[in-house]
């Protein structure tokens, strides 16, 4: 392929494959350059484009009170190849989109590799892409290659930021005991009986948490000593550590569920969410891990319903990288010390599945409209898009910036709020949600040219 009119994605994650999505769509020619199977990474299993390494969870689905609900709706109305598949490859979830991981990341490769203005190179690029590859988007996620993220340390002249990210630990669905363990999702949402749960009394739950503290966990080289977890996906052992009540009011709340065994509400229960379109398979939810192994087998089967439970994959942890955006990031995503390179998805400082393809979505367009001479604004900043977007790029403060979750403190003041000095009359909760949300739809259609009608 000429390069007058090709973007070079370097990456075939979630960010890069939406990247290559989007900018063949709008006409651009695309080479996506993706070093498995030639390099492996520590966390990846195949050499599947998209394939997800953690949990597979897209999260809430609610597009009217939940942001990252909000962001999968901009994003389908955007023709999101993730969303598209991740609908496909759809399971029970109550509310969430939850996906089977290996059809969801089958259907993004055979639509990628089928696609006449993209090509494939499983290759590595190893540190700075060549000069003449002069419209370049990094999507490497949080896994870039040492050679790569060195040379972009080494360009921009920033010390490396990194945060630990865990895996939860994955069982067959045979080896689960159902006298023990029922089906229910919290607040009988979905289809009402997408989870699985397994009921701890107060005696169980506090040897299952003294168990988690005293398990052993995997050590941690002396330079990585220093380098911190990510809020949102703390290691189940590091949630213990902070209290005993902890796990309870999180991951393993009891409410919303009722024990059909017992006819009582518990006093902790542990989720298990279907990971398979054959269902076959169900992860632990929330219960991402450092601890090793032997420990991590011994210490889960402690649950009710698991004494016996056989996995199919065990937790892990593996260290992720990111960029200081605000400072180093232009509106656009193009790194200010050489804009001819664009940034997408983990690296960039966003944390999720959904919200790392959203960055891709945007660099694609951005980067297929300056190859076309097309205008391509950025989305309005009251859409989830644009919130997410802006606040990796102008809004966040660069001395502490740290990964983030989209959520609607990034979205702009409503209307109804601005100049309203007492609190109570400004819309509060759920309605406020509502009323966001709504906005930011409206404003999305606008940006994409659709009529108001069409997103009815």
């Amino acid at each position: 392929m000429s390069d007058d009119r090709t973007v070079h994605i370097v990456g075939g994650g979630l960010a890069g494959s939406e990247a290559a999505w989007q900018a063949a769509e709008m006409g651009a020619r695309v080479v996506l350059h993706e070093m498995r199977p030639v390099r492996r990474t520590d966390a990846h299993h195949t050499d599947r484009l998209a394939e997800l390494v953690c949990s597979n969870s897209f999260r809430s689905d609610d597009a009217e009170f939940n942001a990252v609900g909000l962001l999968h709706e901009e994003m389908r109305r955007a023709g999101s190849l993730i969303l598209r598949c991740g609908d496909e490859a759809r399971l029970p979830a109550g509310g969430a989109l939850a996906v089977d991981r290996d059809a969801f990341a089958g259907r993004v490769s055979a639509a990628v590799e089928a696609h006449p203005m993209i090509e494939i190179r499983r290759e590595e690029v190893a540190g700075l892409p060549p000069a003449e590859w002069d419209s370049v988007v990094v999507a490497t996620g949080p896994l870039t290659s040492p050679a790569l993220a060195q040379a972009i340390l080494d360009l921009t002249g920033e010390t490396q930021l990194a945060f630990f990210d865990a895996i939860a630990p994955i069982v067959h669905h045979e080896s689960i005991d159902f006298s023990r363990a029922w089906r229910q999702s919290r607040y009988d949402k979905g289809e009402g009986a997408d989870y699985i749960n397994c009921a701890m009394d107060k005696a169980q739950y506090e040897a299952f948490i003294q168990a988690l503290i005293d398990g052993e966990k995997t050590e941690f080289k002396d330079w990585e000593k220093d380098t911190p977890y990510f809020e949102g996906c703390l290691p189940i052992e590091v949630m213990a550590e902070r209290g005993v009540d902890t796990l309870r009011f999180g991951p393993m709340k009891p409410v919303g569920l009722t024990d059909p065994h017992t006819d009582r509400r518990p006093y902790a229960v542990v989720q298990l969410r279907q990971d398979n379109q054959l269902g076959t398979l169900y992860n632990l939810v929330g219960f991402q891990t450092k601890l090793k192994y032997g420990a991590q087998t011994e210490i889960f089967r402690m649950i009710p319903g698991l004494e016996k439970a056989e996995f199919a994959r065990l937790g892990g942890i593996h260290r992720n990288t990111f960029l200081n955006s605000p400072r180093l990031l232009d509106p656009r995503l193009r790194l200010k010390a050489d804009p001819r390179l664009r940034f997408a998805g983990q690296v960039t400082g966003v944390e999720g599945y959904v919200e790392s393809a959203a960055i891709g979505l945007l660099a694609g367009r951005f980067a297929a409209a300056e190859r076309l001479g097309l205008d391509q604004p950025a989305p309005p900043e009251t859409t989830a898009l644009g919130a997410l977007l802006a606040h990796i790029t102008t809004g966040a403060e660069a001395e502490t910036f740290q990964p983030m979750n989209v959520n609607f403190g990034l979205f702009p003041p409503l209307a109804e709020e601005i100049g309203v000095t007492d609190k109570k009359q400004r819309p509060r909760g759920r309605a406020r949600k509502q009323l966001l949300s709504r906005r930011a739809l409206a404003a999305l259609d606008q940006w994409l040219g659709r009529p108001a009608a069409a997103a009815e």
